[in-house]
């Protein structure tokens, strides 16, 4: 029998942690290890119980979604996490993201997308919702679908330089889920499905011409 996903709720309501309690241990590849209303306990509760993925609010008690996903990344703790919150707004997900979130997901989006979510955060997948795709995209200067942002042409560029994610992240001072994130739309932009076509088209586009 396959191991179920364990998995710690992290959210200051108790209705909402009820509701996604019995949602979760419904799933039969899911089980919830464990529950948290602050930060604090989340620490605690993750030592404890060493889920595999973490759903975490935003807004909690004596330490906020942020400030435990900051400690949680800090000291190196092996778990995805998946922010779950009310917020649809583009500066709390780049906020999550930069801060090494996983995924973020909306409480106001039907309970199948959170389940779905969890189980791509659990594979490795880099999850948001599609409805806040434009605030994360930034603003390109031209109205071609294919230009692209000025931070994602600061990305490729890194990218041609031989520069790793982890070089990028550091270099952009984002966290590396934003710069996968990045790398995701520049490659449907430009039509290619890895780092060494992107170089290609970038490295072409700027060839002298004859």
């Amino acid at each position: 029998m396959t191991p179920r996903l364990r998995i710690l709720l992290a959210d200051d309501h108790a209705l909402v942690l009820e509701g996604l309690r019995s949602l979760l241990d419904s799933q039969p590849d899911m089980q919830v290890v464990g529950a948290a209303t602050d930060g604090a306990q989340v620490m605690d509760q993750l030592r404890a119980h060493r889920p595999d993925v973490v759903v975490l609010d935003l807004e909690m008690g004596t330490m906020s979604g942020l400030a435990c996903l900051e400690r949680i990344r800090t000291e190196k703790i092996p778990v995805r996490v998946l922010v779950l919150s009310a917020y649809g707004d583009g500066t709390s997900m780049r906020a999550a993201l930069d801060g090494g979130a996983d995924g973020y997901a909306l409480k106001t989006d039907p309970p199948r997308n959170t389940v779905d979510a969890i189980r791509q955060v659990y594979r490795g997948q880099l999850v948001f919702p599609l409805a806040a795709k434009r605030w994360l995209l930034g603003k390109s200067t031209s109205s071609d679908p294919r230009q692209l942002t000025e931070r994602e042409e600061s990305v490729l560029a890194l990218l041609a330089e031989g520069a790793t994610n982890a070089e990028i992240a550091r270099r952009l001072r984002v966290s590396e889920n934003t710069v996968k994130f990045h790398l995701q739309n520049l490659y449907m932009k430009l039509s290619v499905g890895n780092r060494t076509e992107a170089v290609a088209v970038y490295l072409r586009e700027r060839a002298p011409r004859r």
